[in-house]
């Protein structure tokens, strides 16, 4: 499958310790050869990592070709291309057109969204929410607590709920699982946290399905039955690999 294979776009996930990117097979919402990953600069700022998005672009040239678009899912919310926030970023991004940005060092079309969003675009077109109706929740539990919110498929872009106030506190100081590790809680300990984070949830968005992503997820069956809720909630399918799915997921539309 060479560059004239338009079912083949490149995803790109910027991280706090890693960019990663690899070509997805959109037919089947998989990687289409293994991904390339680079760490992350430590301060982490945009025209750095943008050389770093092209060097990784530049890999996969004879996978997707020259001038396909590319998804990049970036740790910030993204409004019209520009990044509003930064987190584990630099604070440089902030009121910087990453769409832009990305586009001129790339050469090509660039389509810049949040990592949550992007792991949830991959979720409910190819994972755990495929061809679930109605509103569609997914969070992913790491560093802080991300969020995507989906109606019949269609995202609500940066809803950002690991923000709400809880206890007089950021959700996501509650109840991340970094929060779990730097207090040695133990999953019941952790389950009671989450819990009041996602019943606040349900009660504000009534949701269908909840999923449960991060590198967390893979310890669901320590948790999730903790969790005494009127949704159904379950764990991620596709993991680490999400981000860069549903950047290129996103970039094909």
């Amino acid at each position: 499958m060479g560059g004239k294979d338009t079912e083949l776009i490149l995803g790109i996930d910027i991280g706090g310790s890693g960019i990663k990117g690899a070509p997805v097979d959109l037919r089947k919402g998989e990687f289409a050869t293994d991904r390339s990953r680079i760490d992350t600069p430590q301060k982490a700022k945009p025209d750095e990592v943008a050389e770093i998005v092209a060097q990784i672009a530049e890999e996969f040239v004879d996978e997707v070709g020259a001038d396909s678009p590319v998804g990049v899912t970036v740790p910030a919310v993204v409004h019209h291309g520009v990044a509003r926030s930064a987190a584990n970023i630099d604070d440089s991004w902030i009121d910087t057109d990453v769409d832009k940005l990305f586009t001129k060092v790339l050469g090509r079309p660039v389509v810049v969204m949040n990592d949550a969003d992007a792991a949830g675009e991959a979720e409910v077109h190819y994972g755990a929410g495929k061809d679930v109706a109605g509103v569609v929740l997914m969070t992913t539990l790491g560093t802080g607590i991300g969020s995507a919110l989906f109606l019949d498929g269609a995202l609500v872009p940066n809803t950002e709920l690991g923000h709400l106030e809880l206890d007089g506190k950021d959700a996501e100081d509650r109840a991340a699982s970094s929060v779990r590790e730097e207090k040695d809680l133990s999953w019941k300990e952790w389950a009671k946290r989450l819990q009041r984070f996602y019943r606040h949830v349900e009660d504000l968005f009534w949701p269908d399905l909840i999923i449960v992503g991060g590198g967390v997820s893979k310890h669901a069956d320590e948790f999730l039955p903790l969790l005494d809720l009127r949704t159904q909630i379950v764990p991620a399918q596709l993991r680490n690999d999400a981000g860069i799915i549903g950047a290129a997921w996103h970039a094909s539309r």
